[in-house]
């Protein structure tokens, strides 16, 4: 029984291959552009994060002080 070849390279990935299309489909310009939008819209998400959990510690905080 002959074994399998081994492949040199290895397969692309999903994000591979968007990235390819991404580089083929916009500009430079384009490509950086969306990518410092999609890394403020998680930076927003992050903030958005810690405004609701410092929210819930001051209500926390407040509720056992009434008490």
């Amino acid at each position: 029984m002959q074994a399998a070849p081994v492949r040199a390279t290895p397969i692309p990935t999903f994000t591979d291959a968007l990235r390819a299309v991404e580089s083929l489909l916009l500009s430079s310009g384009q490509r950086t552009a969306r990518r410092n939008a999609w890394t403020s819209v998680l930076e927003d998400r992050r903030r958005a994060k810690d405004r609701v959990e410092a929210q819930r510690v001051l209500e926390q905080t407040f509720t056992t002080a009434r008490h």
